[in-house]
């Protein structure tokens, strides 16, 4: 179901994991409108059948989620394409693509000469699992269905009306 406004509360571990890697609870709702890959399509689909009030764990397959690990996405560029950043293992860095789209890629490891980039998302190949609440769901208004964008110029956006 396209062109529905939910808010949510979540907390993502990775399927048989105890990590906490990402939490709203306690903190202002994630709301989205359906229909518009704001979120990851398996989590998604999960949401759109549930109601305001209701609580569950979805599980959400790599090729659902964040696609699988990509080997091919690895990539080494001579250092001097990093000038000035400050190195290490595992950070992550931000940059453009050839055709302007931003990318995120992590830095796998690095010497004098070169440094060896994974373009794969952080949690590529890696099956997820969502404790979720649903806070609020209800129809997208016009604007919304036109901007993707929850409740237009006013208020927090969260979609319950408050003013957060």
């Amino acid at each position: 179901m396209s062109n529905k406004v939910i808010s949510i509360e979540y907390e993502l571990r990775e399927k048989g994991k105890d990590e906490i890697l990402d939490s709203n609870m306690g903190q202002a709702p994630l709301s989205f409108v359906s229909g518009k890959g704001q979120i990851i399509p398996g989590l998604e689909d999960k949401l759109v059948q549930m109601e305001a009030g209701e609580e569950a764990v979805v599980t959400v397959p790599a090729a659902e989620a964040y696609g699988e690990y990509n080997p091919e996405a690895i990539q080494v560029l001579p250092i001097e394409q990093f000038a000035g950043i400050d190195l290490k293992e595992g950070m992550t860095l931000y940059g453009q693509s050839e055709d302007g789209q931003s990318v995120q890629v992590t830095v796998k490891s690095f010497n004098d000469k070169e440094v060896t980039i994974d373009f794969n998302h952080p949690l590529a190949g890696k099956d997820l699992e969502f404790k979720v609440n649903v806070l609020a769901s209800r129809e997208a208004t016009p604007e919304e269905v036109i901007t993707g964008q929850v409740g237009g110029s006013e208020g927090c956006g969260c979609g319950t009306g408050c003013e957060c």
